[in-house]
């Protein structure tokens, strides 16, 4: 029966989980690529590229995902368990509540110790293609787009001005000007036309422009008199200027040249990455005292307060100034001061960088255990909580995930800006959100399997006596003499 009682619960879970799964990976997929946007629109990558931009980062998303989709399904599953009274005759049978979670349960801590696997192995280099080619994009330029009356100067060599475009396609031109600066002469090369067309010559590597009733212009420079410079006219009814869009492809960048940012390293080589930078810092440190040491002179005076081994005499000054030899000792005072001052600044800067990559490579290793954990600690919540509050479908369940979801999803970034920014230890703070949810997810887990209904009003009347606060109703009654 048991065997039976935990294909159920499975297969009830399984359909809400991938439902759930898919419906947070689009979301999260849409929501990242809205902050490329701006990097993507207008140079037309071809599908190829997109395609590879959406599969690399639907794999990053999925360290986010996963704990979301269990919260969600959990919730599903045991509120319709309770909905449609399962849950209530399956407890009447004699089985404990921690029994009908334990298969539920199992799979989450498999999806946990996948999510880590995941995080260690897949994630890096998930990273290193996606944000490899997301920098080759930024780079690239955008399409050809050559309007109307404004010059166009985005092919290198080249600037374009074009009045009018007509065709279905706006590939008609109307007063063409066309500026040919490849002799590195200024504007010494200009070809005017009445009209012209624009053709896709050899696939898109380069531009045809078919030009009509025109002429070109060359500059013809006086070698004694530039003032005296001449321009030779040649008039044509029919020209083909071709242009290389070789700038327009997509350059791929070596991914060697990114493998050693910390999001694409794993635990190994984060851990080896941070005593680097610690031992860095450390060797900085110990010099610090001695790099001082040398702004600084020292002079030894003897028993009578004289300068040891130095010739003291007594100069009669003037009130208000300065003894002859004054004025040089305190300008190299001043300068040794200055000097001081920059040393300090600089070195601090320095040794905060240390300190703060250091704290950079250990939030990606605390990282990687957290989102794992999280996985479990939402199943923790969304099942007693589910079945507690014995609603299923979308609604319920939708309100109260998201709900927990942004807890978990605010304090996370808080904690990771405190650790970086060495408000707390980097350990508390990556784990801070796991920390302040755990004791919901316990109290939820004893509320349920005590059969106690958070959605009823007793429920709320009798907490502050548990918790020993006496109830309004005692404090305002009289008390009879």
């Amino acid at each position: 029966m048991l065997k039976k009682l935990d294909k159920l619960i499975l297969k009830a879970f399984a359909g809400p989980f991938l439902l759930t799964f898919a419906v947070v990976q689009f979301i999260l997929l849409t929501h990242t690529l809205l902050k490329y946007l701006d990097d993507i629109i207008g140079k037309d990558l071809g599908t190829g590229v997109l395609l590879q931009l959406l599969f690399y980062f639907s794999v990053l998303i999925v360290p986010v995902s996963l704990p979301l989709a269990v919260l969600l399904s959990s919730l599903m599953t045991y509120g319709n368990l309770g909905e449609h009274h399962e849950l209530t005759a399956i407890k009447a049978s004699g089985i404990a509540l921690t029994r009908i979670l334990r298969p539920v349960l199992l799979l989450t801590l498999a999806l946990s110790v996948g999510a880590f696997w995941f995080n260690e192995t897949i994630v890096p280099r998930a990273n290193l293609k996606a944000y490899s080619l997301l920098w080759d994009v930024r780079q690239q330029k955008l399409a050809l787009d050559i309007r109307e009356g404004v010059f166009y100067n985005g092919i290198p060599g080249y600037t374009i001005k074009v009045d009018k475009k007509t065709g279905e396609n706006g590939d008609h031109l109307h007063g063409v000007m066309i500026y040919d600066h490849n002799q590195k002469s200024g504007n010494a090369s200009v070809t005017l036309a009445d009209s012209g067309r624009m053709l896709n010559l050899f696939n898109g590597a380069y531009l045809g422009l078919e030009l009509y009733n025109g002429y070109n212009y060359v500059e013809q420079p006086d070698a004694q008199d530039r003032a005296g410079a001449s321009f030779a006219r040649q008039g044509f009814d029919h020209s083909m200027v071709t242009i290389s869009l070789a700038s327009f492809g997509l350059v791929r960048t070596p991914q060697d040249l990114f493998k050693e940012n910390r999001m694409m390293l794993n635990i190994t080589q984060l851990d080896t990455a941070t005593k680097s930078v610690q031992k860095k810092l450390r060797i900085e440190r110990q010099r610090l005292p001695v790099q001082i040491n040398g702004y600084y002179t020292f002079m030894r005076f003897d028993t009578t307060g004289r300068a040891a081994n130095r010739k003291v005499e007594k100069l009669q000054v003037a009130p208000g100034k300065l003894a002859p030899t004054s004025g040089p000792i305190i300008q190299q005072a001043i300068n040794r001061a200055q000097n001081l001052k920059s040393f300090t600044t600089s070195t601090s800067e320095r040794l905060e960088d240390y300190a703060r990559n250091s704290a950079l490579f250990r939030i990606e290793v605390y990282r990687k255990y957290s989102q794992s954990v999280a996985v479990f600690l939402m199943f923790l919540i969304g099942a007693p909580l589910g079945s507690i509050i014995k609603k299923g479908g979308l609604g319920v369940p939708i309100l109260v995930s998201i709900l927990f979801f942004i807890i978990y999803y605010v304090v996370s970034i808080m904690g990771e800006k405190y650790g970086r920014e060495f408000v707390m230890p980097v350990g508390l703070g990556m784990w801070l959100s796991n920390l302040v949810l755990l004791p919901a997810g316990l109290f939820f887990l004893y509320q349920a399997y005590n059969d106690s209904g958070l959605l009823e009003l007793d429920f709320w009347r009798r907490l502050p006596q548990r918790i020993g606060i006496p109830s309004l109703r005692k404090l305002t009654t009289p008390v009879k003499e």
